[in-house]
């Protein structure tokens, strides 16, 4: 997604980590430490940074952001429905984008290795867009989203190492690779009769392209994330068929951790779990019961931060 982006680690401004640390600081005396995280939550009620021990350690102020990053420098980029934000670490605003028309809708914001920052925006020309720290336009490509409704076209959006474009679309049961010309060059069918064909109502949301060339994806009301190989086979699967307390419920945003687990939010629990982790043998090994969680980002483990371009 990022060039050079593995030998980079994604920190959260220094005062909030020494805080981070300082308070996780008794897990490291621990032989065998619980797992801690602490995470950038991008949800409808609070849009912010929880730490390890579930305290609130930045708040952004504005509930509802769809997607977020933590980068690399610590501040803050943010995506709401009409607006996209950076903070630096004094909290200031140095980078806005709104929407261009009142009916479009904004739903993803990615900080690019060339500086710019990738953001979709769905409406009557849907497309994704890439703009320049002072918001101006520099590359737009149109999208295929196969339905006039704005707010199911496209979700999260992510820019491959070959320069393509991996793009979820909701209502056609598919996730579209695109070049910058905007021709669709690989298609990943959430439709598939092996999970449960369209009356499953898998709708792709965030998608995942691995190291090993494999693409993860969750699906939303299907409440299944999946794992698909590069011609399309799925190839893992997880659901709450493998679970007795169900703790799927609108699937939304993900992360492949470096250890092989996935970190899942459940964005339509109200109550219980909202954000767990998962190993590849599909043991749940941590959960956060707080904040809804639309999409996120795991920031540190017992202490330590995450290093390399989160796969989220």
């Amino acid at each position: 997604m990022m060039r050079s982006s593995q030998s980079r680690i994604y920190l959260i401004p220094i005062a909030l980590l020494i805080l981070v640390v300082g308070l996780t600081a008794a897990i490291h005396t621990d032989p065998k430490p619980s797992i801690r995280h602490s995470f950038f939550i991008a949800g409808p009620d609070f849009t912010g940074i929880i730490g390890e021990q579930g305290e609130e350690i930045w708040n952004s102020g504005k509930p509802g952001a769809r997607d977020g990053y933590v980068l690399p420098n610590g501040n803050i980029l943010i995506c709401w429905g009409d607006e996209v934000k950076e903070y630096n670490g004094k909290k200031e605003v140095i980078f806005t984008y709104s929407k261009s028309s009142p009916e479009n809708e904004l739903g993803t914001a990615v900080r690019l290795a060339n500086g710019y920052t990738l953001i979709t925006e769905s409406g009557k020309e849907p497309k994704l867009i890439e703009v320049d720290q002072q918001g101006v336009k520099k590359v737009s490509v149109p999208l295929v989203p196969e339905t006039d409704n704005t707010h199911m076209q496209t979700r999260m959006a992510r820019k491959l190492p070959n320069g393509n474009y991996l793009v979820p679309h909701l209502l056609a049961f598919s996730v579209k690779e695109y070049t910058p010309s905007g021709e669709v060059v690989n298609v990943f069918k959430s439709d598939l009769p092996e999970l449960g064909g369209r009356a499953a109502e898998n709708w792709p949301f965030t998608a995942i392209r691995l190291k090993n060339n494999n693409t993860l994806v969750t699906l939303t009301h299907g409440n299944k994330v999946v794992e698909f190989d590069a011609a399309g086979k799925v190839v893992w699967k997880i659901s709450n068929d493998d679970f007795s307390e169900k703790p799927f419920s609108d699937p939304c945003g993900a992360q492949r951790l470096t250890n092989g687990n996935t970190v899942i939010a459940s964005y339509g629990a109200s109550e219980g779990v909202k954000l767990f982790e998962l190993d590849y043998d599909k043991k749940m090994v941590w959960s956060y019961s707080g904040y809804r969680v639309h999409e996120f980002q795991v920031l540190t483990t017992n202490g330590k931060p995450l290093v390399g371009s989160p796969l989220k």
